[in-house]
Formats: C-alpha cells, sequence, structure tokens
C-alpha cells in the first residue's frame, strides 16, 4: 500500500484526476490510438504543456498506465502488444517510476529508463518504439554531451526518429541549464514538422495556497518585488529573518508530517568532487545534498533533512513543507525596487556550458538570467501546505521583511 505523504503516492495511477486532467487523458489515448492505426508512418507528436504544479506528471502516469494495460491484456484494442517506453532524464524521479512499476501488474521497471540510455541501446541494437512518453521533456539535451554519453545534437530529435507516437510534458520555466536550453520557440521549430497537437494545463494542483501566492513567486521570479499576501488560505507562507531558525520549522514540520526539507539556489560552493560543501547563512550551516545511489528518493530518506536540497534532488517532486534559500544570486537595487540576479555569483558548473548556437552576449546573458530564475522557480513551487523564505542579501533580507510588514 502507498503511503499518502509519500513522493510515490503523488504519481499513483489512482489518483482521483480532476475533470480536466481526466479530459486531457481521454484525448491523449485517443491520438495515440489514432496514429498508431493509422496508416501515416511519420511520427505524431503530442505536447502538454504547463507551470510547475500544474499535475502533468500525474496524467502521464496515468496514461501510461493505461496504454501497458492496454498493451498487455486487451486483444481488441488497437495498442495491443505495442511496444511502449517512458522516459525521464532526471535520476531521482526515475526512482520513483520504477518503485511505482514494481507495485503494478501491466508496468514493468524496464518499461521506464532515462533518454541517453534509450537512444544509445536503440541505435545499438537497431530497435524502436511504439509510443514514447517524455516527462520533463525540458531537461532534454540540446546539445551533445560527452559526459552523460550523448554524441547527437538533440535528444528530442533522436527519440522522435525512434518512435510512431511521442507524448511528452513542456515548460520553459524549468529549462535549467544551457545543455538542455529550450524555449518554446525552439520547441515549435521541432515539432512544427509533424502531426501534432499541444495543449497548456493552468490549474496549480500542488500548492494548497490561495492564487495569490503563486502569482506572487510569479513576480518574484520576474524580479518584480510585491507585497506579501497577507491571507493565504491555509497554506503556511512566511518570510524568514534567520535561516537558522526557518531549518528549525522546517524540522518541526518534518516530525509533524514528514516530506520537509530546506533547499537552495546556487551561490555557495559547489564541486563534483564527492566530498561535502556547505550552504552557510549566519548560524544556519548544512552540507549540500550528496549524490543518491540508493533507489528511495532524496526527499524520502529520513536522513536528508540534515542535508540542503537542490534541482538535482528536489526538481518534479511535492514536498509538503519547503523552506528555500534566495542565495548570493539573488539581490535588491533600491533604485529600481526590483530583484535583481547576478549570474556572476552562480557556483554549479554544469550550468552555463558554452553552445555553438549562442554567440550574441546579449542572448547569452539573457540566457544565463533566466536560467537562474528558473532554478528559483522549480524551488519556490516545491511545497504543497507551506512555503518558506529566506534571502541570503542583506538589502534584498530587508525588502522582503518590509512587504511581509502587513502579514
Amino acid at each position: 500500500m502507498v503511503e499518502h505523504n509519500s513522493a510515490l503516492a503523488k504519481l499513483s495511477p489512482f489518483k482521483q484526476l480532476s475533470p480536466e486532467q481526466a479530459l486531457l487523458k481521454q484525448r491523449v489515448e485517443a491520438f495515440c490510438q489514432t496514429h498508431i492505426g493509422g496508416q501515416n508512418n511519420q511520427t505524431a507528436i503530442f505536447t502538454i504543456h504547463g507551470d510547475a504544479g500544474t499535475g502533468k506528471s500525474v496524467v502521464l502516469s496515468q496514461l501510461f498506465n493505461d496504454l501497458e494495460t492496454a498493451a498487455r491484456t486487451d486483444s481488441t484494442s488497437s495498442l495491443y502488444q505495442t511496444h511502449n517506453i517512458f522516459l525521464v532524464n532526471h535520476p531521482e524521479i526515475l526512482k520513483v517510476y520504477k518503485e511505482m512499476a514494481g507495485q503494478l501488474p501491466n508496468l514493468r521497471k524496464k518499461d521506464f529508463d532515462r533518454p541517453t540510455s534509450f537512444i544509445n541501446r536503440s541505435h545499438k541494437t537497431a530497435t524502436s518504439a511504439d509510443i514514447i512518453i517524455i516527462d520533463e521533456a525540458h531537461l532534454l539535451l540540446s546539445r551533445p554531451d560527452r559526459y552523460n554519453n550523448f554524441d547527437q545534437q538533440n535528444q528530442l530529435q533522436e527519440i522522435i526518429k525512434l518512435a510512431r507516437v511521442v507524448v511528452m510534458v513542456f515548460d520553459a520555466h524549468q529549462v535549467l541549464k544551457t545543455k538542455s536550453y529550450w524555449d518554446d520557440g525552439r520547441l515549435q521549430t521541432i515539432v512544427s514538422h509533424y502531426p501534432h497537437e499541444d495543449y497548456q494545463l493552468h490549474e496549480q494542483f500542488r500548492m494548497h495556497a490561495d492564487p495569490s501566492v503563486v502569482d506572487w513567486i510569479d513576480q518574484l521570479t520576474d524580479c518584480k518585488l510585491t507585497p506579501v499576501p497577507a491571507t493565504t488560505l491555509d497554506f503556511d507562507f512566511e518570510i524568514f529573518d534567520d535561516a537558522q531558525v526557518m531549518y528549525e520549522r522546517i524540522q518541526h514540520q518534518n516530525e509533524r508530517v514528514g516530506l520537509s526539507r530546506i533547499v537552495a539556489t546556487s551561490g555557495y560552493p559547489s564541486k563534483l568532487d564527492g566530498g561535502k560543501h556547505y550552504v552557510t547563512a549566519g548560524r544556519f550551516k548544512l552540507p549540500w545534498d550528496q549524490y543518491n545511489y540508493q533507489s528511495t528518493s532524496w526527499a524520502e530518506k529520513p536522513e536528508t533533512i540534515n542535508e540542503v536540497g537542490s534541482i538535482y534532488t528536489t526538481q518534479g517532486f511535492d514536498l509538503n513543507y519547503v523552506g528555500v534559500i534566495l542565495g548570493p544570486p539573488f539581490d535588491y537595487d533600491p533604485v529600481t525596487h526590483q530583484m535583481t540576479v547576478h549570474t556572476d555569483r552562480v557556483t554549479d558548473p554544469d550550468v552555463f556550458k558554452r553552445r555553438n548556437d549562442l554567440t550574441d552576449p546579449d542572448e547569452i546573458q539573457r540566457v544565463k538570467t533566466q536560467l537562474t530564475l528558473n532554478v528559483l522557480n522549480v524551488l519556490l513551487k516545491r511545497g504543497v501546505y507551506g512555503l518558506y523564505v529566506y534571502a541570503s542579501q542583506p538589502a534584498l533580507r530587508q525588502r522582503l521583511r518590509e512587504l511581509s510588514s502587513s502579514k
């Protein structure tokens, strides 16, 4: 039995969908049946768009369970005996999907894979798939990456070559690195050559908060500082002056309901050398999240309450409560009264890798700024029941405190 507060429960195929989500799932299933059963051999593509927390992954989870049930058990279906695969380029999310597969009769752990592994294996064995589902398609590599054993130019283009139908979810505001740099224009340049449909999800499902909270986050990730909403319904939203006090609140919530963690943006020592590197802010000092070799996802390991999460361990996950440290890249300009972004303070060595198709200095700076803001957007939208915020830079911290005075 899946625990209600587990990461697995958030993606369960038995989780009740909203009317909009249920209709979307039916529409995508019909799209798959039409293009699998049709005479046109050209790959067809269905793209689901939506911000963080709009329920994209749970739709994919239930869709894939339906597809594999038909493929393995329903001889009357046009999907019967089709070979389908589910891809996600995030190792922590992949662990949850594989765990889910072990508990359902028509899903196998081998049905879930990372894009590079699937692409390289398909090329080696000269095989393909009928339907390919891609979660977090905004994480697909859009340039070669030798570190990840990807030698082609674009993972989406390679996947399209290997499928009859591609269904993916995409959010341009969750693109986090230049090596996986996408925007809506670059995506449309690829999919416009194929039969395709698009759908936009709008309703926020993760955060049980008044819409004013989501709007405040969206304004902040556009560098606009607005008053903190005084009324947030049952959602616990608070600006903190002290990172240690915020961490103690997170510890309390974790003891009370679980799945509560502290996370941070870049701006603190960060090296891929296997050693411990620390996030410090006044009295607060904890190590960054460590690479997780276990099958259990990072957020569900009890000992990670003593670590600081990052995009590498929390993107795509629901946390019950999240405490977010806005690191040194985020500051305040008293002249414009806006938040400023200093990309030169980003310390993650893997974020701003050079690309041959980004050469204009102004465009490069625009992309770096947007990627840095995207990281903040992802982290701020993790909490289901509460969000706590601490800014490391004194000027920004003071301004946020002023804006929360009415609360």
